[in-house]
């Protein structure tokens, strides 16, 4: 039998050298100056202690024929030591058998975000869950091809074998979350006063001169509240049945990466910003979760990944997608609103994305954004790329992509300050906080960082580090006590410190 990760360990104890039934006792040379009692008695003890091994081991074998590992399902499946925070899982076969290791694997993880993000929804959105799981079944489902629907009910299986008692309409809820604030912005019919989404990332992609060796370098941020993007710590290692090998971060329970930053074995490495201020939701479309992991898992050019992508848009979770052909060196923008889709390309330059839309028909008709503010996070982000981009032309790599992430120089302020408008953002000490999003000093901010570059996605790796890139930690006594308004959180969040930065890849298939 093939181990599948640490979950062997448990079962294996039971029988590991603490039970040996060819062990004797090296009583008897001393047997003629032992009572006769005494012997009675051990002889006693000897045969119930063979008797306790034959129990313990009909009962290992009785655990073993009802432990879900044996399953051929996960037979080729994996969960490796954490790293760095990392926890990297390994799924691979028919999309029903990557949903049964998926559930499997991450059965704690995925009960307990799901925990946190029907509190967040409940607490941003003013909706319970079961709206949410409502709009799922009725909504969403119909508009799930075959193949994911078949991977996420498996996710329910493998926590159903793990005795997590979700449903598969909790699973597409906790899919489309990103996705939900556009549908509830739909709902309202009033789109000037309604809360917009909000604003999530920075990332950038360069090639050519601007680039060390010419050759392709992306990175991104991840901008969430702390609580979840504390969860925001699963890489995973996806071979399917059909389409490209992926690696991608996330988080348990989804099917796409949701912070979207993966590399698939044709080529490709794709990520995104959100468009601030966004307002268009179609509910006959394809879910924008489907058509990210479907992009992500098929696409071998910049050409399949904008066909995938606007194939059914929804207008859900609406991004600046940033792409990079390794093959060619080609990287892209592919801004996605809901009725103007712009796909821009480049061998040699580069984009940046910090939740701005820059297209003037996009930003008129579809959002009610402003880029004349300098004062706004997303204008004042996007300056200091535009900066950095022209600092360190001819010089952009993998090193130089770990920095930007953890920059801090605000652009409106002309000076250092870690904030809600610098790169590495840290809304829980701003006293502006993000008005489109979160209030004065709210626990929210990037909350992890992710880089590669030709070379990295040519062997399925990323260079990643969880919390800020810029090494300051977030302790959730001293925030909570200073700012006593967030304590609805306390059960969700937890300490989020800054960890190394770490090389996570695609682990050798088995057999190979």
């Amino acid at each position: 039998m093939e181990s599948t990760g640490a979950y062997w360990k448990p079962v294996w104890a039971i029988l590991d050298g603490q039970f040996d039934p060819h062990r004797r006792e090296s009583s008897s040379s001393h047997a003629g100056s032992v009572p006769a009692s005494t012997l009675t008695i051990m002889a006693a003890m000897r045969r119930t202690s063979a008797l306790l091994v034959v129990l313990l081991l009909g009962l290992a074998a009785t655990l073993l024929s009802r432990d879900p590992q044996i399953d051929s399902r996960l037979k080729k499946a994996a969960r490796l030591p954490e790293r760095n925070g990392w926890i990297q899982v390994h799924l691979e076969g028919s999309p029903g058998d990557i949903g049964f290791q998926h559930g499997y694997l991450l059965a704690p993880e995925i009960e307990d975000t799901r925990k946190d993000v029907a509190a967040e929804m409940l607490h941003d959105e003013k909706r319970d869950w079961e709206f949410f799981r409502a709009a799922a079944r009725d909504m969403f489902w119909p508009h799930i091809e075959q193949e994911y629907r078949d991977e996420l009910s498996g996710i329910v299986e493998g926590l159903h074998a793990r005795h997590v008692n979700l449903d598969v309409w909790d699973l597409v809820a906790l899919n489309a979350w990103t996705e939900f604030p556009y549908y509830d912005k739909f709902l309202d019919k009033n789109p000037a006063a309604a809360r917009g989404p909000a604003e999530h990332c920075s990332a950038f992609v360069a090639t050519g001169s601007y680039t060390r060796d010419g050759r392709v370098v992306i990175g991104h941020n991840n901008w969430t509240s702390y609580a979840s993007g504390e969860r925001w710590n699963i890489v995973f290692d996806i071979v399917p049945q059909r389409g490209n090998r992926i690696l991608m971060d996330g988080m348990a329970g989804l099917i796409d990466s949701a912070d979207d930053f993966g590399v698939n074995s044709a080529g490709m490495v794709i990520t995104e910003t959100t468009i601030s201020g966004f307002s268009g939701f179609d509910p006959n479309g394809v879910p924008e979760f489907v058509r990210a992991r479907k992009a992500m898992q098929y696409s071998s050019s910049v050409d399949d990944f904008a066909r995938i992508m606007k194939d059914g848009n929804n207008g859900g979770y609406a991004n600046t997608w940033l792409l990079a052909d390794r093959k060619n060196n080609e990287v892209a923008s592919l801004e996605l609103g809901l009725q103007n889709v712009i796909l821009q390309r480049t061998s040699d330059g580069f984009f940046v994305g910090s939740n701005f839309p820059s297209d003037p028909k996009l930003t008129s008709e579809e959002t009610n954004f402003d880029p004349t503010d300098r004062n706004s996070s997303s204008n004042a982000r996007r300056e200091r790329w535009l900066a950095l981009m022209e600092q360190y032309k001819g010089r952009i790599d993998v090193a130089a992509g770990r920095k930007f992430l953890g920059d801090h120089y605000d652009s409106f302020e002309g000076k250092n300050d870690p904030d809600e408008r610098t790169l590495c953002a840290h809304l829980d000490l701003s006293p502006r906080g993000a008005p489109t999003w979160q209030p004065p000093y709210a626990p929210a901010g990037a909350v992890q960082n992710k880089v590669t570059d030709a070379a990295g996605a040519e062997k399925m790796s990323f260079s990643a580090a969880l919390g800020h890139a810029c090494g300051l930690d977030f302790k959730v006594r001293s925030h909570l006590n200073q700012h006593p308004e967030f304590a609805w959180l306390k059960e969700l969040l937890h300490n989020m410190n800054a960890r190394p930065w770490t090389v996570l890849a695609a682990q050798p298939l088995k057999g190979m």
